[in-house]
């Protein structure tokens, strides 16, 4: 019986928490990159949050998706609380079905994670309702669906510091 060709026989190296707090950082900085209102921007923070809340659950909690959903917040001149309690239920969520999703090969993990961002975006957009503001029209969602087909690369970026490549020892086939 042949394996499924979606495992992969290298072992993966811990992740550092210094990478995953850059890339945090990163996606932060990404967000605040000046784009109009163009359709299909995808919310760079919601989406490397996800990835590391299922990749590493125990490292990546929701009081940092509360702080991260704050940040978001002041820079964007937006509803103090939005982003936060998006981040919040993102991590939430993402932290629940971490196993689950992990089990799928990529394309599905994405199909997967399509909900979860949803779930952020409708709830940002409910905080904005309430606030008065008007409805932004279907094409908000774009997002989340390009942020869903992002998925597939964005897993292979981000692993790639824990395939590096370690000295082989014939001792040790591993």
């Amino acid at each position: 019986m042949t394996q499924p060709t979606h495992f992969s026989n290298r072992i993966l190296r811990p992740v550092k928490p210094w990478f995953i707090g850059l890339t945090l950082l990163l996606s932060i900085f990404a967000n605040m990159i000046p784009v109009g209102n163009l359709p299909g921007i995808p919310d760079w923070t919601a989406l490397i949050l996800t990835f590391w809340c299922i990749r590493e659950p125990l490292k990546v909690s929701m009081g940092l998706a509360f702080l991260l959903g704050l940040t978001m917040d002041v820079a964007n001149g937006s509803i103090i609380g939005q982003h936060a309690l998006a981040y919040v239920l993102l991590a939430y969520a993402a932290n629940r079905l971490s196993r689950r999703i992990l089990w799928f090969p990529l394309l599905q993990q994405a199909l997967q994670i399509l909900p979860l961002l949803l779930l952020a975006q409708l709830s940002m957009l409910a905080a904005r309702l309430l606030a008065g503001a008007h409805f932004p029209g279907l094409e908000y969602f774009l997002g989340s669906l390009v942020s869903a087909l992002l998925w597939y690369p964005l897993t292979y970026l981000l692993l790639l510091p824990q395939y590096r490549p370690a000295e082989k020892d014939e001792n040790r086939p591993i």
